[in-house]
């Protein structure tokens, strides 16, 4: 995705409603989180199984059962 940022903030912004857009992007950060939370968890879970393409002789955590 190439978005400006420059758009989507603009700089003539009162304090107000900047204090507003960063609240509500705050809150909806929390209910993502809140209701995805097993799902990025899992994620989170599933990264620790990666491993180091450019030292692949160490081996991968033992995945839990």
């Amino acid at each position: 995705m190439n978005t400006s940022w420059h758009r989507l903030f603009p700089d003539a912004l009162s304090g107000e409603a900047a204090t507003a857009l960063a609240r509500f992007l705050y809150d909806l950060a929390m209910a993502c989180e809140s209701r995805y939370l097993v799902q990025i968890q899992r994620h989170h879970r599933g990264q620790h199984s990666l491993y180091d393409p450019q030292r692949p002789w160490l081996s991968p955590p033992a995945k839990e059962k």
